[in-house]
């Protein structure tokens, strides 16, 4: 066994300077950028200032949004945290604000949740620079360096009770993710132990599963203007994709999605066209409703209150041999496990009106086993203030 680092030290970071003498020398040597790039990027360097307050280190990622960037706070002891800068266009300028506007509730709310605390935020030659809480991988990142190996159960546990008691304070406070998808649920802190199983690849084995969830971007009040197209293709529940309207329930679906990916270590619906999609739906969870067929303003999905799908061609095929029922996954008939697929299986319910509710699935029996953890902890504390 050995240890191993998180990705923010070690992997990414290390690409852009290895140490701060040499990111003070490369600050003297680059004068700060005020130029954004054809995207709208803000063109900087290492070692550039933003507010005078925030040294940048490296890039993180990026995205349709702009970039992430690792950032030393001169004003906090060098605290390093993560600035996500966005692009100098107005769309995306007046969708960071609404997510300011929705961090700015979260934080006030001081809910202790398992959603990233947003620490300051500004405008840096008319780009949105949001400040946030410095975390580790992204649950995604993690499954990818670790050749997509599945969690253990008791890891997806755990993971999987902080996530639903963080979508639910979102819910509780009329708002819906619309996003929910492993790259936006990150580790607090990624490091890892790593294990050598004979002749097979590695394995990391986390060593904290803290996570919390991230990107508030598309976030969405129950009073608001509900898009019609909402959530990343491979988490996107079947009333997004029917055009039924959507509510707080397409994020449990997106939550069932997310589990069971944690469960095989690959995404559910691999699929990028919608028609294969609800045939993907139909082959792990049996037919959808006559009566969301007959609602549905996707006509063309439709023929004779089924889904217009040919099962014997090659599309049809293609479904058959990457698909199959959804208990033909397990890999164990251990009460554990079947418990975990009852609860997937709750949030894969096509009707929303069935599907359960985050209220309730923070009580289901899936979860008991850390209640019992807790419990025991709780008398050993008690124990301990007796003696």
């Amino acid at each position: 066994m050995s240890s191993g680092r998180s990705w923010r030290s070690s992997q990414r970071c290390h690409a852009f300077c290895n140490t701060r003498s040499e990111l003070r020398s490369h600050r003297r040597k680059h004068s700060q950028s005020d130029e954004d790039d054809d995207e709208g990027h803000l063109v900087y360097q290492s070692g550039d200032m933003l507010r005078a307050q925030y040294e940048i280190v490296c890039t993180l990622g990026e995205g349709a949004f702009g970039k992430v960037v690792e950032c030393v706070d001169h004003s906090s002891n060098g605290t390093r945290v993560a600035i996500k800068i966005i692009k100098n266009i107005e769309r995306f300028r007046d969708a960071a604000l609404s997510e300011v506007k929705i961090l700015e509730k979260l934080n006030s709310l001081n809910s202790g949740s398992a959603c990233v605390q947003m620490l300051d935020w500004f405008d840096h030659n008319s780009h949105i620079c949001i400040v946030f809480e410095l975390l580790g991988l992204s649950t995604y990142d993690f499954l990818k360096e670790n050749s997509f190996q599945p969690f253990s159960l008791d890891h997806i546990r755990h993971m999987a009770y902080q996530i639903i008691r963080a979508v639910h304070f979102l819910h509780k406070n009329k708002l819906t993710h619309t996003d929910l998808k492993p790259e936006n649920i990150l580790f607090v802190d990624s490091e890892y132990n790593m294990f050598t199983l004979g002749s097979k690849h590695d394995e990391r084995t986390l060593k904290n599963l803290d996570v919390k969830v991230v990107d508030f971007g598309n976030a969405t009040y129950d009073h608001e203007h509900h898009s019609s197209v909402v959530s990343t293709r491979h988490y996107r529940a079947p009333e997004v994709i029917l055009d039924l309207g959507w509510n707080q329930a397409c994020d449990v679906w997106s939550l069932g999605c997310i589990f069971i990916e944690f469960y095989l270590g690959s995404t559910l619906f691999q699929t990028h066209d919608s028609k294969e999609h609800l045939a993907m739906m139909e082959r792990v969870l049996g037919p959808i409703p006559t009566n969301l067929l007959q609602k549905t303003r996707k006509k063309r999905y439709v023929h004779r209150n089924r889904l217009d799908w040919n099962w014997h061609g090659s599309s049809g095929c293609y479904v058959r041999k990457h698909c199959k029922p959804l208990k033909h996954y397990m890999v164990s008939n251990s009460p554990d496990h079947e418990l975990l697929f009852n609860l997937i299986q709750r949030m894969l319910e096509y009707d929303v009106t069935q599907r359960i509710t985050l209220n309730e699935a923070i009580s289901h029996p899936f979860f008991n086993k850390l209640k019992k953890v807790k419990r025991r902890s709780s008398v050993r504390s008690l124990d301990k203030l007796r003696y």
